[in-house]
């Protein structure tokens, strides 16, 4: 297993490179298809046939018993059930608002009233420009079928974990698919798990903002990145532009750890930010 796995779409995964953590439910992360429940063999222990639906490198985490396929970082983004996405509001019926999620990809739905806690009388007034932060609950089946949106946990009603619903404030950065990928693992992370995917930058910044109040931040799979710095009032901007400046840089010019400290203490003295 020293060297990396490449799959297309349709090859099956082999069960021996499967997390073997039985003690929890395997979990599916983006690229991967469960196919059926297979019987345990002598060699294997695993109970699950995959595929994969999108070429890139098999990548797997016995700890949260996870595994999904990264892909290229420049990768087109197609949506897949569980995505978290960054969608921004085009238009709206008395039903669904309208989102974008990708400049090339057509319209995705997110009911009105898919936010939690919401009712005709509640629910969130959006128009047209503002942003959500979404999972993306069925893509349909066929060419052109519609992708649903929404902003709550079908199975409790609620919008955490993740942290759903309207993002106000803050700016909005593109980065790269496999990016943003990177940065959903590594902001998911444990405080044991430093490092993981490669990425230290969340970890850098979060200590070195601390005292200018810390960041809010929210990545979409479809290349997005939102960042908030309400809370270091008067250097909010240059706060928020600054971790833009991070983030894109690190994806552009795929720096190792040690660059990415270098470079967040750089910009952050460049950008006159005490820390």
């Amino acid at each position: 297993m020293s060297s990396p796995l490449i799959f297309i779409p349709g090859d099956e995964v082999p069960t021996d490179y499967l997390p073997s953590n039985g003690s929890a439910p395997l979990r599916l992360g983006p690229g991967l298809r469960l196919l059926s429940q297979a019987h345990p063999t002598p060699a294997s222990t695993s109970k699950h046939v995959l595929t994969a639906t999108q070429a890139g490198i098999l990548s797997t985490d016995n700890k949260r018993n996870a595994v999904s396929i990264l892909s290229s970082s420049n990768r087109r983004y197609i949506p897949t059930p569980n995505d978290l996405v960054i969608a921004q509001v085009h238009h709206s019926s008395v039903d669904y608002f309208y989102c974008m999620i990708t400049p090339q990809s057509p319209h995705a739905v997110l009911g009105q009233l898919s936010f939690e806690g919401a009712t005709k009388k509640t629910r969130p007034m959006l128009r047209g420009g503002d942003l959500v932060y979404a999972r993306v609950l069925s893509t349909g089946l066929g060419a052109g079928a519609e992708v649903e949106l929404t902003c709550v946990n079908p199975a409790t009603g609620k919008s955490e974990p993740g942290g759903l619903g309207p993002l106000n404030g803050g700016m909005v950065f593109d980065i790269s698919t496999g990016m943003a990928a990177r940065l959903i693992r590594a902001s998911s992370a444990s405080a044991e798990q430093q490092g993981v995917a490669g990425l230290v930058v969340l970890d850098e910044l979060g200590k070195k903002l601390e005292k200018a109040g810390g960041f809010e931040i929210a990545v979409g799979r479809n290349g997005k990145v939102w960042v908030d710095c309400s809370n270091s009032a008067d250097h909010a901007v240059r706060v928020t532009v600054a971790i833009g400046r991070c983030l894109t840089t690190i994806d552009e010019h795929n720096l190792n750890p040690t660059d990415q400290r270098k470079l967040v203490t750089r910009v952050l003295r460049e950008m006159k930010i005490e820390s």
